[in-house]
């Protein structure tokens, strides 16, 4: 299922179209307190990328910089939070939150995963990689993903949607392979820190992989979470 589970037809859903602005703009925010000229913050230039790809109205897109950037009153402190547990038939999973509010979050959390199970910090953390993840397009059919993988310094590559191609780095390499795809016919549409599953459950029983599928998409609907990442196969 590739290192970050995303909803199923997404884009078709008015609702999800809200809640995929509502985690762009905390994205926004938490790369705006770098500052607000994205010329000068290559993070915020990335994520501004991304909200205009989703097609997010400007003066939204606007607003959060602002907010983030501290120019703003009322300006929004978010936080950090992982959880990590397993989906139902013991696929594990590791859930990104950014909250305002850590005893709502936690909150939410112990709710959604009673249909999974709720671990501790590390329970599975050991079993995924913790990664830098470049998503980016080819520039030309001649475009080659093994080339620049190597000549642009990433650790592996994989296909990621629309035509894209997911390039996976160490962690330190991150901002340096970024920089270095675009010489090499790639352009670059997000970079991020995520987790890549080490050993995959494979589930073929369709029952049990939409059992699966249900809980990946109830955690991901909640408005704190941001990404979700997956050890399941396929």
């Amino acid at each position: 299922m590739g290192a970050q589970w995303k909803a199923r037809h997404k884009e078709i859903a008015a609702n999800a179209k809200g809640n995929i602005f509502g985690k762009l703009s905390k994205d926004i925010m938490v790369a705006a307190r770098a500052g607000a000229d994205p010329d000068m913050n290559s993070r915020l230039r990335l994520v501004i990328t991304q909200a205009k790809k989703a097609s997010m109205p400007r003066e939204t897109l606007e607003r959060a910089i602002k907010k983030g950037a501290g120019l703003l009153d009322g300006g929004v402190h978010l936080e950090r939070l992982v959880y990590e547990g397993f989906a139902p038939h013991r696929v594990p999973v590791i859930v990104e939150c950014l909250s305002d509010n850590v005893n709502r979050t936690r909150s939410s959390m112990n709710v959604l995963f009673r249909k999974g199970q709720l671990g501790a910090e590390g329970s599975v953390a050991w079993d995924f990689s913790h990664v830098g993840m470049i998503e980016a397009t080819p520039n030309s059919k001649e475009a080659d993903p093994d080339v620049a993988a190597i000549e642009a310094g990433a650790q592996d590559f994989e296909p990621s949607e629309a035509g894209a191609t997911l390039f996976i780095t160490d962690i330190a390499d991150l901002d340096a392979v970024c920089k270095a795809l675009p010489a090499h016919g790639f352009t670059v549409i997000s970079a991020q820190l995520g987790y890549r599953p080490k050993n995959p459950v494979t589930i073929s029983n369709d029952a049990e992989r939409a059992e699966v599928e249900e809980f990946l998409e109830a955690i991901d609907g909640d408005d704190d979470v941001q990404n979700v990442y997956v050890g399941l196969a396929g």
